[in-house]
């Protein structure tokens, strides 16, 4: 079971460590629901813990990439953060009719280099077809993972399509290859559910920090999560 926590700081990652989570996604400013964080930023988190540590690269809130300047600008930071020594990242983005942006990822991955795992985080959940999007992404280097909630408003309207998606990778379907993550409102009360169903990675942000956005990562409820992940 993959416990992955999201970190804003060296701090979240010594407390999710301490906790027993498996990973980290690295972020800033999850009031645009999480963005790319500094180079500074990454070299303190790494040097902290010993996590694999997934560096987000999404440099405005939405799921569109914008323009040239601005996807020749992310890709600038994510070779800076590679030269930094991050080793796996979390991105994708969306075209204007809802399908995946492969200009735009594959300019990343460029950006990054060979050899990085990466996962395709929720611009899944506003995806025009789902499936479509996954078969179109199908064979891309380093993708392993999808987070998705299963729906754009989270776990709690998507659990159906997330079990089904999960029948269908075990099916052993096109496209449902990589690891499906759930996250995005998950609760403790979705894991027995989603365990049913054969997924095996969770993903938390706010359910283990007590105190909200503005507080730090609780050891505590990263323990907790771990405790039920493990049982």
């Amino acid at each position: 079971m993959l416990l992955e926590v999201i970190a804003l700081n060296a701090a979240d990652a010594v407390a999710a460590e301490a906790g027993g989570a498996d990973r980290l996604e690295l972020v800033t400013d999850m009031a645009a629901d999480g963005l790319t964080p500094s180079c500074e930023t990454v070299a303190a988190v790494r040097a902290a813990v010993a996590l694999p540590v997934r560096v987000m690269l999404r440099a405005e809130d939405g799921f569109a990439a914008g323009g040239a300047a601005a996807l020749e600008a992310l890709a600038a930071r994510a070779g800076a953060l590679r030269a930094e020594g991050a080793e796996e990242f979390v991105l994708g983005f969306l075209d204007e009719a809802g399908g995946p942006d492969l200009a735009a990822v594959g300019r990343l991955l460029e950006a990054v280099g060979g050899g990085c795992r990466w996962t395709f985080h929720r611009a899944i959940d506003r995806a025009a077809d789902r499936d479509t999007l996954r078969k179109q992404l199908a064979g891309l280097p380093g993708l392993d993972t999808y987070l998705t909630a299963g729906s754009a408003r989270g776990v709690a309207d998507g659990l159906a399509v997330l079990v089904a998606e999960a029948a269908r990778a075990t099916a052993g379907q096109p496209g449902y290859e990589p690891r499906i993550m759930a996250g995005g409102g998950l609760t403790t009360a979705h894991v027995p559910r989603l365990r049913a169903a054969g997924l095996d990675a969770f993903h938390v942000g706010g359910a283990v920090r007590p105190a909200g956005w503005s507080g730090p990562v609780s050891p505590e409820s990263v323990a907790e999560w771990r405790t039920l992940l493990d049982s």
